[in-house]
């Protein structure tokens, strides 16, 4: 079985955020969700815990961070193209996201992102197939 990845974060209004990620295309598990999560569908192997205030503070000791005035994490995905990049955004901010920067186009690579609902930073990323392979080939 290949390593999964459950990123989890802590939302203010569960209903809301499920709307706003189902407005980018995003699925979700229902079997992991309820009131207080849900189990958004990243990949085969990458899944984004959604958990309301009072069901993540269950899993830490530590004040949950207010993300519009503090970074906790930057979740990146990679995407098939500039233009799947560019509609994300755009869909994003349709669906009340914000951007916080403007596009960064470094040639072999394209990125552009947004704040979710909640102000959690989502990077969006393009990466020509020949710089992925000069990735893949310098890890092996």
């Amino acid at each position: 079985m290949s390593t999964q990845i459950f990123v989890n974060l802590p939302v203010k209004d569960l209903q809301q955020s499920i709307e706003f990620f189902t407005q980018l295309g995003f699925q979700f598990n229902p079997q992991f969700t309820d009131e207080t999560a849900t189990c958004m569908i990243v990949s085969e192997n990458i899944f984004v815990m959604l958990l309301t205030h009072e069901k993540f503070q269950t899993f830490t000791p530590n004040p949950i961070c207010d993300a519009t005035k503090s970074t906790e994490v930057l979740t990146c995905l990679s995407m098939e193209s500039r233009e799947k990049v560019d509609d994300m955004v755009r869909n994003a901010i349709a669906a009340g996201g914000t951007t916080y920067n403007e596009p960064q186009d470094h040639g072999f690579m394209y990125a552009h992102g947004f704040q979710d609902l909640d102000g959690h930073i989502w990077e969006l990323v393009y990466m020509e197939s020949s710089a992925v392979d000069r990735v893949e080939s310098a890890q092996k």
